[in-house]
């Protein structure tokens, strides 16, 4: 492995330099975390599965249109992405009633919503990633009203296009939370999708029988985490070269 020099560690990913200036290597790692890191897990073979699930899900996004940080997939764990600014919201998209909304205002899981309902969180690991609204994004001056304008819309596209793709692989798209950045080219700034998109931050669902097939069979020790994770990436068609066995990541410089 390439020695390379290590820039960030979150909860289910680790930054590296990139080869190139402008770029990153995103890691995917095993660990699994819930309700704010206060349940810490391992699912075995998911960072090799959500490499490859947010991949393919990432190419099909920028077809439609929908400009995004990833350029192409490394290895097994790994993939190569343009740095990006993020900004310090996490997106959240509801078509049918489940976890947070449920509990909040009291509506039966699985109700299907009037229409899309899209929520805004502020991203800070310390306060819980506490629900804003667009008054606090501006007013903070976390993201721009064109900022904002942009992210709804490329959402919008985002969630009509995955619904419909995970519906014709018999999945039912609950929810889902993307992360977006800022990109400059020069002088030049636009808005991209970042972060990752798999059943770790997707709530999805088996069309005919609405078994969970995401990391909420870890969040409520559902059993068969693992198994839930592979299903997804064989409806669409992904197998990973060596399935999901553990791989030793980078040297990290010091």
């Amino acid at each position: 492995m390439a020695r390379r020099r290590q820039l960030y560690e979150g909860k289910a990913k680790i930054l590296f330099e990139g080869p190139e200036p402008g770029t990153l290597v995103q890691y995917f790692k095993d660990d699994a975390t819930a309700f704010n890191a206060q349940k810490k897990g391992t699912i075995t073979g998911k960072g090799v599965l959500n490499n490859r699930i947010s991949e393919f899900l990432m190419q099909r996004i920028a077809e439609i249109g929908v400009p995004t940080h990833f350029i192409r997939r490394l290895n097994m764990r790994e993939q190569l992405i343009r740095e990006v600014e993020i900004i310090p919201i996490e997106v959240v998209v509801r078509n049918i009633a489940a976890g947070s909304l449920s509990t909040r205002l009291g509506i039966a899981e699985g109700t299907r919503l009037p229409r899309s309902i899209i929520e805004y969180y502020y991203k800070n690991d310390a306060l819980g990633d506490p629900m804003v609204a667009e008054e606090h994004v501006a007013a903070f001056g976390w993201a721009s009203a064109q900022d904002m304008d942009d992210i709804v819309h490329m959402t919008l596209r985002i969630n009509d296009f995955l619904t419909g793709l995970f519906l014709g692989v018999g999945i039912s798209l609950v929810d889902f939370k993307v992360e977006f950045g800022r990109l400059w080219e020069g002088e030049e700034m636009r808005i991209v999708l970042a972060d990752e998109i798999s059943p770790d931050n997707c709530r999805l669902w088996d069309t005919k029988t609405n078994e969970k097939m995401d990391k909420d069979r870890f969040r409520r020790d559902l059993g068969k985490v693992e198994e839930a994770y592979q299903e997804v990436a064989m409806r669409l068609g992904i197998l990973p070269e060596a399935g999901a066995r553990d791989l030793k990541g980078p040297e990290v410089m010091q």
